[in-house]
């Protein structure tokens, strides 16, 4: 790899640290902190969201009654999210052993913990449970096949891809077909490891 892209990508690290500890220092102004996986809010923080809590008649009918007529379209596309959740696990849980990649934690993506905030209502909170597991999802599934990508074809496109997952900028560039071979055993023998 180029060393301007070594050195961009560890100044991306770099900034990815920054953030978490910018994330931390917000969670502490926000008055919590976690234990395990539970979010402890300090008590009166507690008190004020138990008396933000808006009433279930007024979520259903005053704020948006025209999301009501949405549910079954939303809620309906749990069925395919499920189908799409068991096949991708099928998928790595067959294939990965015998490619000798690792497994992706679906524990590292399917994150459920909004429905600890007292000032959301029952509703709200089904809803907050199901862009969680829909958002999870797509986590998962991408670094599934991301690694998918790195195995069999961990070559850039030549044309700017929007959205790339942070296993491509390691990937040989476009065009470059004398390095891909060696590029892609180091490629394969890198996803032997969960990192």
């Amino acid at each position: 790899m180029p060393r301007k892209v070594n050195d961009l990508l560890n100044q991306i690290k770099h900034l990815e640290d920054e953030l978490a500890d910018a994330l931390r220092e917000k969670q502490r102004q926000a008055r919590y902190h976690l234990n395990g996986k539970r979010i402890e809010f300090e008590q009166s923080i507690t008190q004020t969201h138990r008396r933000l809590k808006r009433s279930l008649l007024k979520t259903l009918f005053v704020d948006r009654p025209q999301n009501i007529l949405t549910t079954p379209i939303i809620y309906g596309m749990a069925i395919p999210l499920v189908l799409f959740d068991v096949l991708i696990t099928f998928y790595q849980y067959t294939c990965f052993p015998i490619y000798g990649v690792a497994r992706v934690k679906r524990g590292h993506y399917f994150i459920y913990d909004r429905d600890q905030l007292q000032y959301l209502n029952l509703i709200q909170k089904i809803n907050c449970q199901y862009c969680a597991y829909g958002n999870g999802l797509m986590g998962y599934a991408g670094e599934i096949i991301a690694r998918t990508e790195q195995y069999f074809c961990p070559i850039k496109h030549a044309q700017k891809r929007l959205g790339a997952h942070p296993r491509y900028h390691t990937f040989s560039e476009f065009g470059d077909g004398e390095h891909f071979n060696a590029e892609q055993k180091r490629l394969r023998k890198d996803l032997r490891e969960d990192k």
